[in-house]
């Protein structure tokens, strides 16, 4: 197969906006979250559009007890509540075993029974012998998509034009894995295409995902949604903000403290003092604020940045 010619990037065909929120309950909610779930509540209600929210509760293994529960009141807190039905992917396996069973049907997919050792030696590559193998082995076993010499590109609203050739840096990636759980990749193209979500604004961090989830979407015939990759901001050591470095969670109590210091770092105005004590009013004049294009595009933005008491929430 030769390397497809990059080609614009198509919204899905939906005559309304929809957004989405979708942490993983690996960990509370912090700065960081905070940042990804305020830009794209924004964007949603700045397009007279829908906000969902996602529970990506597909890794137990990691996930910390009580956090999904935790989540929607955080950002309730927060003033950001959620269109609709707050959705559990631990809930939606049947949809995400019906699209792999369709990749599989049309020789898309592959079953992989490579150990770590294996990938390990290729440079975490797959270029196993297995490519081939399209009748379930009895040993444990993950299922991958074939990839090929393929090249996809898209623009991006925040992080401009981005194209990966996915056989030279991903290749072969998951779609299940060999404990019998849908891989990340499959279950946000499916749920995506389920919510008729149109547009992905989400932290940088996801940028090289993107690809391999448009290629997921060509491959299921399902519409590609616009994305918007926010910088990630960083601590003193120039690591990202994350649950894995301990980030601080949010403190729901300093809502209008952690809202100030989210838009600071989203190059958005901030709001006049007498709206911190009315959230949704803040709110209100932050989206007729909005504009993506404040957003900083490339540089990773430092907590140092910021001014204080600001700078404290993003420690």
């Amino acid at each position: 197969m030769t390397a497809s010619t990059p080609s614009p990037q198509q919204p899905a065909t939906h005559t309304r906006y929809v957004g989405r929120f979708a942490p993983s309950p690996t960990g509370p909610l912090h700065f960081g979250s905070l940042i990804a779930a305020l830009a794209s509540w924004l964007d949603a209600r700045a397009h007279g559009g829908q906000w969902l929210l996602r529970i990506e509760d597909i890794d137990p293994p990691r996930e910390q007890p009580g956090a999904a529960a935790q989540m929607p009141a955080v950002l309730a807190a927060h003033g950001l509540r959620a269109d609709g039905e707050i959705v559990l992917q631990s809930n939606r396996t049947d949809r995400y075993r019906a699209a792999l069973q369709q990749l599989l049907d049309q020789d898309a997919a592959f079953y992989c029974t490579c150990s770590r050792t294996d990938l390990a030696i290729s440079g975490g590559l797959h270029r196993g012998r297995c490519r081939d193998q399209h009748t379930p082995p009895e040993q444990p076993h993950a299922v991958r998509l074939l990839v090929g010499d393929t090249t996809i590109g898209f623009d991006d609203r925040v992080q401009g034009h981005y194209q990966q050739r996915l056989s030279e840096t991903v290749g072969d990636f998951g779609l299940w894995r060999k404990e019998d759980l849908p891989a990340y990749q499959l279950a946000v193209v499916v749920d995506d295409a389920v919510q008729a979500v149109t547009d992905v604004v989400r932290g940088c961090d996801l940028l090289d995902n993107t690809p391999r989830q448009i290629l997921l979407q060509q491959k299921l015939g399902l519409p590609t949604p616009r994305y918007a990759h926010l910088p990630v901001i960083v601590n003193a050591s120039g690591q990202k903000l994350s649950k894995q470095n301990l980030a601080r969670a949010l403190v729901p109590t300093q809502a209008a403290i952690n809202l100030r210091a989210a838009l600071a770092f989203l190059g958005q105005p901030q709001p006049p003092a007498a709206l911190d004590r009315d959230l949704d009013a803040l709110l209100a004049w932050s989206v007729a604020q909005w504009q993506l294009q404040r957003v900083p595009a490339v540089q990773q933005l430092d907590a140092s940045a910021l001014s204080e008491p600001l700078r404290a929430v993003a420690r």
